[in-house]
This record gives C-alpha cells, structure tokens and sequence, in this order.
C-alpha cells in the first residue's frame, strides 16, 4: 500500500505544481489581457461612435492613415507584422515581443476606425494579449520551452476577452498557428488564460454584443445537404478574401515604396467608394448589419461590398483586425443564400458568420464552439458542418501567413505539408 501511496504521489506532484503554476502565471495573463481589451473595446465604441455622428471626419480617411503610416515606419517596423509575428514566434522563438506592440497597435487601430477603414478588432486584442503575456518571461524566470505556451495563452486570452468567448478564446489558441493540428500540452493554459481574460474584461463592467438565440429544423437530409453546400460557398467566400487582402497588400507594396504613403491612397480610395455609396453601412466593425442580417432579409450584395473594403483597408496597411468584417461577410452571405437553401434565413446567417472566418482562419473547431456560445447550442451540428466544409474548401490559403501547415486538408495537397502559407 505503501509503494502505491509513493508511486502516486511521485506520479501526481509534478501535475500539481505545474497545475498550480500555471494558474497562477494565467491569472496575470487573464488581468492584463482582460483589463487591455476592456480599455479597447470603450475606446473603440467612442470613436466608432464619434465617427456616425460626424460623418465629415471620412474623407480624411487618407490623413488617418498617414498617420498610421508614419506611426508604424518611425516606431514599429519591428512589430509591423503584427498576428503573424506571434505566429513566427510560437514556431520558432527569437525574442521577446516588444511591449510597444500594444499601443501602437491599439492606436492604429482606433485611428484606422475613427476615420472610417473597413476593420476588426480581434487582431488588436489578439496582438496586445500575447505582447503583454511574453513581457513576463523574465519576470517569472520562465524557461524558453515555456514561452509557446505563453505566447498560446496570451492569444487566447485575447481573442476571448474581445468577443466574450472562452470556449472559442481557448481552442482558437490551440489551433490557429498550426494547421490540422494542436498542442495539446498548451491545453491547460490556454483554457485557463481565456477565462480569466473573459471574466476581467466582464468585470470591468464592459459587455459584448448580444445575438439570438437561433432556432434550427429537424434533420433531414435536404437540410444536411443544404448546410454542406453553404459551406462550399462559405469556403470560397473565404478564400476570396484571404486572396484579395494578399493580393492587394502585395500591389501596394509594389506600387508605393515608401510605406506611409500606401495606407494614404488606400484610405482615399476607400473614402471615395464610401462617398460613391452614400452610406456608412460597409465600414467599421459593420455589426448592425450582422445583427440586421440575422433577423430580416438584406441586400445580396452587402456581403461583396464589405468584403472589397475590408480587403482595401487592410491591403493598404490600415490596423485592426480581419474577424468582425468576416463575421460581416459570411452573415449577409448566409441571408442572401437563404432563397436557394432548405434552412431557416437566421440559421444560414449565423451559420455564415462563423464558417466564413473558419474557412479565412482555418480554425473550424474554434468557430463551431464560438456559433454554440452565441448563439445557443442547438445550432451546432449546422454551424459545426457549415464550418468543417468551408475550412476544406478555403484551400491552404488564409488571412494569417505565418500559419504552418500541419496536417494537410487532403492527401492530394500533402506536399505542402510543413510550409507556411505565406510561402506557397
């Protein structure tokens, strides 16, 4: 009895410190990442707010992004690569994040929306939770092998204190720097990490946005089938994105050589489409229209239009993120698909809203997870089919390039096995 009393305790004291060590490194995590996106997302609905009310302040969209530029050029050319940089430091560690991450990419942002740029938020707190996590490997003395986790933790603290999704902040984390595949070992605090983000950020007193909860029909084969076929669309959709974005960040690169200027004649560009519109209604996070989107019909084109802005705007070196114009894209595409598809207009919207960005992120356990958590778990086997599809037919493309290919999508791509996307 004895030896087995010893053998467990030899077996189960190491668990418990590492345990209890990490719950204690992802409760600061959790504060500072929470207590960052609490400050962002107020700040972002001032000036988003600021910016309906005074409609004139777009047509210096292109002075916005000037200063976005110079921003950048004069003081974060180390950090301009932004999510991709954290992906490249998980997979191979070099340095410490420069904390000037954080404000320049919380300003950049704030300022990208202020002025009127087709934008997300998630890349923002995404960037501001893993800078603000690696700043403690030295205070805590942490060995290099535990600076992945670290960075894990910080991404996933992020992602779920802006959206107000722990589930989903949590797998995003485990999934998102490496296709097909997850770090298992990086579980324990990456979950705990999204937590304490969510709760702080709730503490705070600062709240997310409230979706219904959407009622979804019986099964039936029609309805799989239907909800298969979104998701080819939904794929395809993504991929559109993820290519337009790339291919436009490259043909201003080319065309502009010195970099402030590029977001200069994106934002005039941009400007101009929105004044050619007459309306607001595709810049910014767009959220009223994902709510609109999942309650009445909307125009058929809302999807393309924002998707062509949202490529603009980032392409042409503006700051913030791409998932909220995504959640933007596959909403209104989902609704414009109701027509020709045996589902409920709601459910193909939230269906939309999430499997459009597991396609562009490919990230579909975590989109899945984020569809139950907004919108109630009945839709999950749609949303979960929708998702899972649409992530094999976005191909290996995708929003982030420091993405690796970890397992491929399909035996015929497997030589693309171990490669960046950004180097295929």
């Amino acid at each position: 009895m004895y030896r087995y009393f010893s053998a467990l305790r030899a077996e189960y004291t190491p668990l418990l410190l590492f345990a209890g060590r990490w719950l204690l490194i992802c409760s600061i995590v959790g504060g500072l990442a929470g207590t960052a996106s609490a400050g962002f997302l107020v700040a972002l609905d001032y000036v988003t707010n600021w910016r309906e009310t005074h409609p004139w302040i777009i047509a210096l969209l292109p002075l916005g992004g000037f200063l976005v530029g110079l921003l950048y050029y004069f003081f974060g050319r180390s950090v301009e690569g932004g999510n991709n940089l954290l992906l490249d430091e998980i997979h191979s560690p070099q340095a410490t994040l420069p904390l000037r991450m954080v404000p320049l990419v919380l300003i950049g942002t704030l300022l990208t929306h202020l002025f009127g740029g087709s934008a997300g938020r998630e890349g923002t707190a995404v960037q501001m939770g893993g800078a603000l996590a690696d700043q403690l490997r030295g205070p805590l003395r942490l060995r290099p092998r535990d600076r992945t986790l670290l960075l894990i933790t910080g991404v996933s603290a992020g992602f779920a204190s802006v959206f107000g999704t722990p589930l989903a902040g949590a797998v995003f984390g485990l999934e998102v720097f490496l296709i097909g595949r997850l770090r298992y070992d990086a579980i324990l605090p990456s979950f705990l990490g999204a937590i304490f983000a969510d709760y702080v950020t709730r503490l705070w007193g600062v709240g997310h946005t409230a979706y219904p909860l959407l009622a979804v029909p019986v099964l039936s084969p029609l309805s799989l089938l239907s909800a298969a076929a979104a998701g080819i669309i939904f794929g395809l959709a993504a991929r559109s994105f993820s290519g337009l974005t790339h291919l436009l960040g490259g043909f201003f690169k080319r065309l502009i050589v010195w970099p402030p200027l590029r977001p200069v004649v994106g934002g005039a560009l941009v400007a101009l489409a929105v004044w050619a519109l007459g309306t607001t209604r595709y810049i910014g996070l767009g959220i009223p229209v994902i709510k609109e989107a999942l309650n009445v019909p909307v125009p058929p084109y809302d999807f393309l239009l924002k998707l062509m802005l949202t490529a603009l705007t980032l392409g042409a070196s503006f700051k913030g993120g791409e998932v909220t114009p995504l959640f933007f894209i596959g909403a209104t595409l989902g609704n414009a698909l109701a027509p020709g598809l045996a589902l409920p207009m709601p459910l193909l919207a939230g269906m939309g809203f999430v499997a459009v960005f597991a396609g562009a992120a490919n990230t579909p356990l975590a989109c899945t997870l984020m569809a139950m958590e907004l919108f109630g778990h009945e839709c999950g086997l749609y949303a979960g089919l929708a998702c899972v599809v649409s992530y094999l037919f976005s191909g290996h493309q995708g929003i982030y390039g420091g993405q690796i290919i970890g397992q491929s999508k399909h035996g015929l791509w497997a030589r693309q096995q171990g490669k960046r996307l950004r180097d295929l």
